[in-house]
This record gives structure tokens, sequence and C-alpha cells, in this order.
């Protein structure tokens, strides 16, 4: 979007392997390949109800449509929008990559039809790459307090009325999208459901509370939440493993994509600086910039928490390497520094670190404190070698 430097280059990834690229609505999957391939590029968008119509009924038309638009014969870089809507286009997108060497950028909002509808997902010819919510390393001037409201979907961040766009996006997506592809039948019953995993966002997973909560029963709400998962609205934060002194527990924990539409669907209004959901917020925010950086650096490594029995609990885990606890504290101190120091004895962490807004930034006993702005610019920069 204009004014964000977003970190995704399609063009890098696109001169290996042809890409299906995944995120939520709204994140900028097509603006982002219409500014970064421009016209090098033959842009099909299965949202157009007359190609949408005419791929349906005959996908083997596609090679025809990609020829009539390419401007020059060197030109092998085909983007197709939405291509969950056709699943069985990727038959023809498969036969191409073969016999004509076309590289391909599909995108998608939902992984759910290409699953449910065992589509071919091109057998290793096709990499996956995600587009998030705007990071910090991709925003001008950013704006902590801002961003914990708004979120980070681009239109939405850079508003004058951001709460009336979350609002428009919660009804004509969470709700209306949803319902119309079929993934629910009873809408009051998932709005219910949405509401309660908002307020659950960063918990540990309790169907049973969320089904009481929400009056669904808990084999509907385990679906409901897949469904989340499937349409990239949500994300599992499974529990570190690899625990050898302290029992660890099994529970996973779940996020939403977004802290701006968390917040929306919680029917949280202003985030108070000094209440329990300014912390927690500022926790998920940390966490979506961790999961940014590891899916655009292309880290291959896992994200986990780590909670044990007895209630010691550390926010983030990286591989076995790194593990970063979250304060939203103005000032931290020795004490909050204890789990930390309870995960070191479990193997040979690399990084253990204290993220708070405390300016005063410290190195004490294996544990280092970093004020978050710090934090993420290391982060980004690759200095803190995290993955």
């Amino acid at each position: 979007m204009d004014g964000f430097h977003r970190q995704l280059n399609l063009n890098d990834l696109l001169a290996k392997k042809s890409i299906f690229l995944l995120g939520p609505r709204a994140t900028g999957k097509t603006y982002l390949a219409r500014e970064q391939l421009g016209d090098a590029a033959v842009f099909i968008n299965l949202l157009r109800a007359n190609l949408y119509l005419r791929l349906s009924s005959s996908p083997w038309d596609l090679e025809e449509m990609i020829d009539g638009q390419r401007k020059d014969a060197a030109s092998a870089i085909v983007v197709i929008d939405e291509i969950q809507k056709i699943p069985s286009l990727l038959d023809e997108v498969h036969r191409l990559i073969e016999e004509r060497r076309f590289r391909f950028l599909l995108t998608g909002s939902s992984a759910r039809k290409l699953r449910h509808g065992h589509a071919n997902m091109l057998a290793g010819r096709a990499w996956k790459a995600e587009l998030h919510p705007l990071s910090w390393s991709e925003i001008p001037d950013f704006n902590l307090e801002r961003y914990l409201h708004t979120g980070g979907l681009p239109v939405i961040y850079r508003s004058d009325d951001s709460d009336e766009e979350l609002n428009a996006y919660v009804r004509t997506y969470l709700y209306e999208e949803v319902q119309a592809e079929g993934f629910v039948r009873n809408l009051p019953q998932f709005s219910r459901f949405l509401m309660n995993a908002a307020l659950a966002n960063g918990q540990l997973l309790n169907f049973a509370q969320i089904s009481s909560d929400s009056q669904v029963p808990a084999s509907t709400i385990k679906e409901h939440y897949q469904i989340l998962e499937d349409t990239l609205l949500g994300f599992r934060l499974e529990p570190w493993a690899h625990a050898k002194t302290r029992k660890a527990i099994a529970t996973s924990k779940f996020y939403l994509f977004d802290t701006g539409v968390a917040r929306t669907l919680a029917g949280i209004g202003t985030i108070d600086r000094n209440s329990d959901t300014y912390g927690r917020a500022f926790e998920h925010w940390v966490a979506t910039e961790l999961r940014s950086y590891l899916s655009y650096r292309r880290k291959h490594e896992s994200l986990c928490f780590w909670r044990t029995r007895h209630q010691l609990e550390v926010d983030f885990v990286i591989g076995s390497h790194t593990a970063i606890e979250v304060k939203a504290a103005r000032r931290v101190g020795d004490q909050d520094a204890k789990n930390l120091r309870a995960i070191a004895e479990e193997g040979s962490f690399k990084h253990l670190l204290l993220v708070s807004h405390d300016p005063v930034e410290t190195r004490h006993e294996g544990v280092t404190a970093l004020h978050w702005k710090t934090f993420v610019d290391q982060l980004w920069s690759g200095k803190l070698d995290v993955a």
C-alpha cells in the first residue's frame, strides 16, 4: 500500500518457484502483486464474474486466456487471484508449469476449499508464502497505541475512521462471507462464538468454557476454530514440547490474526493503558510480529509457548534457542525474569529476552531486558539472530 514497504518480495520467490500466496482478506495480496510484478505478469481475477463462470465450466480455457494477455513471448508469470474459488483450475496450472514452464502466483484467502476439495496442490512445484497484516518494519513512524487499537490491515491502519472500517470488515467478511461460502449454517451461533473467541484471544484453548459462554456444542466450537484457521483468521500457538525437568501442559493457545479485529470482535472500545486488556493486546502484537518475521524471512522454526503444570510460563519460544517474555509494565525487575531463568534450565537457550516498556535495558544472569522498540528494531534488522 502507498506509504508501506512490504517485507515480502514476490519477484525473489517467483525467480525460484511458483507460489501460493495466502493471507486474510484486505492484507493487500492483489495490490502487492500489481505493485511488484507490474506489466510483466498476466492477471486473472476469479472475483470477476465473467472469468469465474468461464473457467468454472471450462478450466482448459486458462491457457488460451493467458496467451491472449501475454505482451511478449518471454512473459511467463501468471497471477490468479482467489484460486480457492475454482480448485479444479490447479490441474491446468500443474500442466502449464510442466509443459510451458510458466511461473504462477496463486493468491487465496482460504485454504479450506482447497483442502476439503482435495485440490491438486502441485506436488512441490509451488512454495507457500503468507501475507500478514502490516508489521512494525513496514510502517513509517509506527505508533504502538494506534496499532493495538486499529490492527495492521493497510486500509484500516491509515483510515481516519478505523472503528467504522473495522466494523465493516467484521460485518462484510467475518459474518457475511463466511456464511456465503457455506462454512457455517447458523450465523447467530457463529457470531456468539466469534465474540467469545476474541475475549479468550491469546489464552489456553478451553472448548468447554467457550461452548458454555456461546451456548454452542463443544464439537461445533472445535469446528468453528478450524474455520478460523482455514480462512487464515487465526492461528494456534502450540506448547513447547521439549521440556525435560518440568512437566509442561499439552493445551494450545489461539490468537486471532490481527489486534484490531480481535478488539472489535470482543466489543472493546478504548484500550486502557493500565488494564489487563492492554497487556494482552501488547502480547498479541508481539506474537504477530514474531509470526510475520519468521514467515517473511523464510525461517522454518517453530513458534511456541511454555507453561508448566505449576503455572510457570514463558510467552514465546522460537525453536529451542530463544525464549521471550512480554510485559506491558513501564518498569521491570528481577522477579519478571524468573520464568525465563526457569526455562533456561530446560536446555541451552541462546537468547532469554524480557520485552517491556521499560526504557532501561539490562543484561543479568543471562536475561536481556529490552524496550519493545529496541526489540523489534533488532529483530527485523537481524541483530537478534533468533532464527
